[in-house]
């Protein structure tokens, strides 16, 4: 068995170092050395953990994995195993490959929630995905064959003729929930699909993305026709119970994985950035039965993300003051540099 498991792992590195290298010859430094550096004097801590300074200085598994995906994008190994060491050592604390969601530097123990977070896993599988072709490494591409392969046995479902993504390995199917299955549409990272199909093949990775764009075409709530952050699919879709009913923080990422992919039709890129743009042009956070604004969102972070979902639809090209990156907080940070990389990616366009 172990030297079937090497012989698979070999294979899989080849074929996500031939797909990586496909991607473009820039896409490995598509994060400047200088933003790199700016983002982890921000954010990094010396032992590897990815701070999130808009939340009480924890970390979770999903600011680990972006910690790791920029500093891949940064073409910086060094940083990239110091935050992955943290993140196996200090995350990786399940008995079935996943990730606990949540370390809280001001409990004993730092982990009390052991549930994972989808979204962080993916994020986690796809940087290793990435790393292990982009330095020759294959002991970050089995790591990703570990993750990918319990991500599929543990949170994807298919109900009613749909593939769903479950945001976490308990909590949130019928079993769970009386208006289960619930699923958190911003946690379909279409980009990573195709990688981890790479490393642990399956059908339902291509079906989970695809049926995933559907469903965000699908969740246009009151008159903003935004999703919700929670969305329960029992029957017709509609905002979930126990959640409020809003398009959130979690849900302003959804553009930015759809342009990053290059899926979702311009119809649908424009929808989500006519819904989620303020008259003022920063974007918003919106109560969902109502339509009233929640939060406004300056930060350039956040306001990259329509400009991009434009830009990429056919609307014009980004504002130059939107190219500029100086660290805010954690979260909008980390959304203007993954929006950067795609541009840098591109020579600067949107096409």
């Amino acid at each position: 068995m172990k030297s079937a498991i090497s012989k698979l792992a070999i294979l899989t590195l080849l074929s996500v170092m031939a797909i990586f290298t496909n991607i473009s010859a820039t896409h490995a430094a598509s994060v400047s050395p200088k933003a790199w550096a700016a983002y982890k004097d921000a954010f990094l801590d010396s032992g590897g953990r990815i701070i999130d300074t808009g939340n009480g200085n924890i970390s979770h598994s999903e600011g680990q994995g972006y910690g790791m995906w920029l500093a891949v994008l940064a073409d910086d190994l060094s940083d990239f195993e110091l935050i992955w060491s943290f993140t196996r050592t200090e995350l990786l604390v399940r008995d079935d490959g996943l990730s606990a969601w949540k370390w809280d530097p001001r409990t004993k123990p730092h982990v009390t929630d052991i549930n994972n977070a989808t979204d962080g896993d993916i994020l986690i599988a796809y940087a290793l995905a990435l790393a292990a072709g982009q330095w020759n490494r294959q002991d970050y591409a089995e790591a990703a064959a570990a993750i990918a392969s319990a991500v599929l046995k543990k949170t994807v479902v298919q109900r009613g003729g749909r593939t769903l993504l479950l945001p976490a390995a308990s909590g949130f199917d019928e079993a769970d929930r009386t208006d289960g299955p619930v699923v958190n549409p911003s946690y379909l990272i279409f980009e990573a699909f195709p990688v981890l199909d790479l490393l642990v093949p399956s059908p339902l990775w291509k079906t989970v993305a695809d049926d995933g764009v559907a469903q965000i075409a699908a969740f246009a709530f009151s008159d903003k026709k935004l999703p919700a952050d929670w969305v329960s699919v029992k029957t017709k879709p509609q905002p979930a119970s126990g959640f409020p009913p809003e398009f959130g923080y979690n849900a302003v990422r959804i553009p930015l994985y759809l342009a990053r992919a290059k899926m979702g039709s311009p119809e649908l890129l424009s929808r989500l950035k006519d819904g989620m743009t303020l008259e003022s042009g920063a974007a918003g956070t919106f109560d969902l039965k109502t339509g009233a604004v929640k939060d406004v969102l300056s930060d350039p972070g956040y306001r990259i993300i329509p400009a991009l979902a434009a830009c990429v639809s056919g609307g014009p090209a980004i504002s130059d003051d939107l190219k500029t990156f100086q660290p805010t907080l954690y979260y909008p940070s980390t959304l203007h540099l993954l929006a950067l990389s795609f541009l840098a990616r591109n020579n600067g366009e949107c096409r």
